[in-house]
């Protein structure tokens, strides 16, 4: 006959699992979790290849702290939504970072906010980053990026604060940037950019912010910039732009506004109603 061991002497002993079997159940954990949440995979395999192609991290940042050990959504400067614990935010602003910005930085299909302001990354912005469909917020401003400035920043259309100030850009203003409906800030001043303001660029009405200072711009402003009603703060300052440009603003119908033009004194212009001009500040 059969003998049954009793519950309770089952219970009584503990038993333990070999070290390979806790190995393997962990692995299957992670193959889980990463099937949830893609962010396991495909996020922290492109914040890696950024990682990878940082070639100094004086402050060990990123060296110390993004590791495969911890999640991407713990990394610093990483935030993830709550919902599908996708990257939604990266923030490295003044880390004093150097290096390039890697293709595979595109793959963060959530990612909406993008800040590496302050640093000293270098060279072109690759195309990939065009996969970014939910960007609304750039900020490349400060670094030492180079090339045209490119046109594919267009297909940004949800884009609301774009600047890339105080780069080595050079070429002209791309008039796709007239895509971006709802810009709310645009900041290209401190650059090697040359050619007229395109006309397109007034398209974008919600525009407040405007800063141009510090380039090879020529001609004069289009008359289209009195389409920007919304417009409190311009930076036309160090370009070539003729005097025809004040006649522009002039007649453009912004009021109750604070205007910094900085390409003529204030007391050169007659400013529209109730419109305020002041002297140029650091933008």
């Amino acid at each position: 006959m059969m003998r049954l061991t009793p519950i309770s002497n089952l219970m009584a002993k503990p038993s333990f699992l070999p070290p390979f079997m806790f190995g393997l159940l962990f692995a299957t954990f992670e193959v889980i979790l990463s099937a949830k949440y893609p962010s396991f995979t495909v996020d922290q395999s492109a914040l890696l290849a950024l990682k990878s192609h940082i070639t100094h991290d004086p402050h060990n940042f990123l060296a110390t702290n993004w590791s495969t050990s911890t999640s991407v959504c713990n990394w610093i400067g990483v935030t993830c939504g709550s919902r599908h614990h996708r990257v939604t935010a990266l923030n490295l602003s003044s880390m004093d970072l150097t290096g390039t910005i890697s293709s595979q930085l595109g793959n963060l299909s959530f990612l909406a906010w993008l800040d590496i302001h302050q640093n000293s990354f270098h060279g072109s912005l690759p195309i990939e980053l065009t996969n970014l469909r939910s960007m609304k917020y750039l900020d490349f401003g400060n670094n030492s990026f180079n090339g045209e400035i490119p046109s594919w920043f267009g297909c940004f259309t949800k884009l609301q604060r774009l600047s890339l100030y105080l780069n080595n850009f050079i070429g002209v203003i791309p008039s796709t940037l007239g895509n971006l409906s709802k810009l709310e800030k645009l900041s290209l001043g401190g650059n090697q950019i040359s050619g007229r303001i395109p006309n397109s660029l007034f398209k974008c009405k919600e525009l407040k912010y405007l800063s141009l200072y510090n380039n090879s711009l020529e001609g004069s402003i289009p008359t289209e910039i009195g389409n920007l009603t919304l417009l409190d703060t311009l930076y036309l300052g160090d370009n070539h732009l003729k005097d025809a440009a004040a006649n522009a603003i002039n007649s453009a119908a912004m009021v109750e506004s604070v205007i910094h033009v900085c390409f003529l004194e204030p007391q050169e212009m007659t400013p529209p109603p109730r419109m305020k001009i002041h002297p140029l500040v650091d933008a």
